[in-house]
């Protein structure tokens, strides 16, 4: 499933929605809620760093057996910073500890001639009950 945003604020609820019903019709709802952190994280990160100098696409896509990719293509050619503040009271900087606290892996990529994808892979299996 790919999506391209239009506009920042309607782009990321309609993304949401698109999640919400793409991880249903998957028969993936039990992962919904992380699956939307992950996105809403990467989607606000590619807003506030492009700055709208191009589109920014939303992919989710199931790999290897049991799990999923949430990607986040924008046109910007800096990569994710990972913050080393540890203040709680900081107003930004905590995306990256969120999406590497819900995901099993994540990375980027550069994407010639500009910009990159950030990605993370979160596990579709069943959640542990206590």
């Amino acid at each position: 499933m790919t999506l391209r945003l239009t506009g920042a604020e309607r782009g990321c609820a309609q993304a949401r929605d698109v999640v919400r019903r793409t991880l249903d019709d998957w028969g993936l709802a039990h992962r919904t809620v992380d699956a939307l952190t992950v996105v809403t994280e990467l989607l606000a990160n590619a807003v506030l760093h492009a700055r709208g100098d191009g589109d920014i696409w939303l992919r989710l896509s199931l790999r290897r057996p049991g799990h999923l990719v949430c990607a986040v293509i924008d046109p910007s050619d800096s990569p994710p910073v990972y913050p080393h503040t540890s203040d709680p009271f900081d107003e930004h900087g905590r995306g990256l500890r969120i999406i590497e606290a819900l995901s099993e892996h994540w990375g980027w990529t550069r994407r010639p001639p500009a910009g990159k994808t950030v990605w993370a892979m979160l596990r579709t299996d069943e959640p542990d009950v206590p």
